[in-house]
């Protein structure tokens, strides 16, 4: 095992400097959870955190330490979002000019929040990449102390003052799931954790189509991603950190991934159940949870990293969430083209206590005869059994039903 770069001693000298800064958050039970798992699951509710996430920890103790003479020169960053609006946060908060670089397609209530926090946003280039980019050769230019989102010291050591905060607030903790993209939260999170409760077992939780840290560890060195494809893009990171990878390779007990659908259920579900406003990349580590809850040893603690989800978004996941639960349903009828047919086919499917959120009309189609017409119904249901049962009627009814 290699000398770590980060210790429990640095963490504590974080946890010192953001006395003040940062919201003193309660956990929140997952009672609702405990159908599926055996024992206490709490929920560490990091997505209700100043400017939306854990960021501001990492930011603000990176910030902090740096000279006169950096402080004046100013601070830049890239981020699509979180990382943005923590830098932003923490700079204003020390009296430092913050300049952040965000791809052009950026959410414009994080592009908004970011700003509203006092920095200079730039927009420019596609991806996160390229705003990394710009943001690098913007600090050869001015002279800016670049602020990196996870692969730094200081800002592994600001995440991991979550871990002293778990550690204090449910001492009888046995596992500690948490959201991983370039894993500096996790790193600081192990390195707290396992220093004084080294049975505690920590779990890293990454979006499948974004997991660099799979791969990486077999291999023993970070390795970049070809491709990355996912709604998570809170932990969508190409290539675990130079800084956090020794860490999580040393003290990580294991590293499970997540698919797009189960992201969105556990999205779905802690707006439904705790009422929490969670991003698709801040719900991972319940995801895991959700999909096999006998296999982390309660007491379990589960941390919630981010809430910054733009709004468009957040409805495109709750659909999918409910759909990807069996309570959404779509189908296709095809029927005669007669007057009253639509609203006979509602009145059926409204019998049947299915409620009908949309409706589409598709008259010209090869496929269709003169006197057809198709008809797509998108409807909201109790379940997987309650569409079962719908479709079964509606094609006793005579219809001829295709699920999409």
């Amino acid at each position: 095992m290699s000398e770590p770069a980060v210790t429990r001693s640095d963490i504590e000298a974080a946890a010192e400097r953001l006395q003040g800064v940062i919201r003193d958050l309660p956990l929140v039970s997952a009672r609702w959870l405990d159908e599926s798992v055996p024992g206490e699951v709490q929920l560490v509710t990091e997505n209700l955190q100043r400017a939306g996430s854990f960021k501001i920890r990492g930011a603000f103790n990176r910030i902090s330490q740096l000279t006169e003479d950096e402080k004046a020169r100013g601070v830049v960053a890239a981020s699509a979002g979180n990382h943005a609006q923590g830098v932003a946060l923490a700079a204003e908060r020390l009296g430092v000019r913050a300049t952040v670089f965000m791809p052009e397609a950026a959410s414009i209530p994080k592009v908004t929040a970011t700003r509203g926090y006092g920095a200079d946003v730039v927009l420019t280039g596609a991806t996160v990449d390229d705003a990394i980019e710009a943001a690098l050769a913007f600090a050869e230019e001015t002279g800016a102390v670049v602020i990196h989102p996870f692969d730094n010291e200081d800002i592994v050591a600001g995440q991991g003052t979550v871990g002293l905060e778990i550690l204090e607030k449910m001492p009888e903790v046995k596992t500690i799931v948490v959201c991983t993209g370039g894993g500096g939260l996790l790193a600081g999170i192990a390195t707290a954790v396992k220093a004084s409760r080294p049975d505690v077992r920590i779990v890293g939780v990454q979006a499948e189509a974004a997991a660099a840290y799979p791969p990486s560890l077999r291999e023993g060195k970070p390795l970049r991603l070809p491709r990355m494809s996912t709604m998570a893009d809170g932990i969508a990171v190409g290539v675990p950190g130079d800084i956090p990878f020794p860490i999580v390779r040393d003290l990580v007990d294991e590293i499970r991934t997540v698919t797009e659908d189960e992201l969105s259920r556990a999205v779905l579900r802690l707006l439904e159940r705790s009422k929490l406003v969670v991003e698709p990349g801040g719900a991972a580590a319940l995801a895991a949870v959700m999909v096999n809850p006998q296999d982390f040893t309660e007491p379990t603690a589960v941390v919630l990293s981010g809430g910054n989800v733009d709004p468009l978004v957040l409805l495109r996941i709750i659909r999918q969430g409910l759909a990807s639960a069996g309570r959404y349903l779509t189908m296709s009828i095809r029927m005669e083209d007669r007057p009253g047919s639509l609203a006979q086919l509602l009145t059926d499917i409204g019998s049947k206590h299915a409620n009908v959120v949309d409706v589409e009309h598709h008259r010209d189609d090869a496929r269709l005869s003169v006197d057809e017409v198709e008809i797509v119904v998108h409807v909201e249901t109790r379940g997987p059994e309650h569409c079962a049962a719908l479709v079964e009627f509606l094609r006793a009814q005579g219809y001829e039903v295709s699920e999409r």
